[in-house]
């Protein structure tokens, strides 16, 4: 039995591997490349009951996935270079 093979962007592919490995909460800013990714989370991530939220920031988005990770939660994040530098 083989799987029906999808064609997906770079971006929505690490989303959707993400929901598949079990990711429950999501929580992004957007910034450019990687607005597809938040917007691919935005859709999916409410339809399967999960969270996501669109942080006011880069710095408010990691401080969510600490505090969501410490409660227990498979949470993610996601940026680009000037937004990974601010998440240090």
């Amino acid at each position: 039995m083989s799987e029906e093979k999808l064609l997906m962007k770079g971006n929505e592919a690490i989303a959707e591997a993400a929901i598949r490995a079990g990711c429950t909460a999501y929580y992004g800013y957007p910034i450019t490349p990687q607005n597809e990714l938040t917007a691919y989370m935005a859709r999916h991530m409410l339809a399967r009951g999960r969270i996501f939220i669109q942080a006011e920031s880069e710095v408010s988005a990691i401080n969510m996935v600490y505090g969501s990770s410490a409660a227990g939660a498979r949470a993610m994040t996601s940026s680009s270079s000037p937004g990974v530098s601010l998440k240090q």
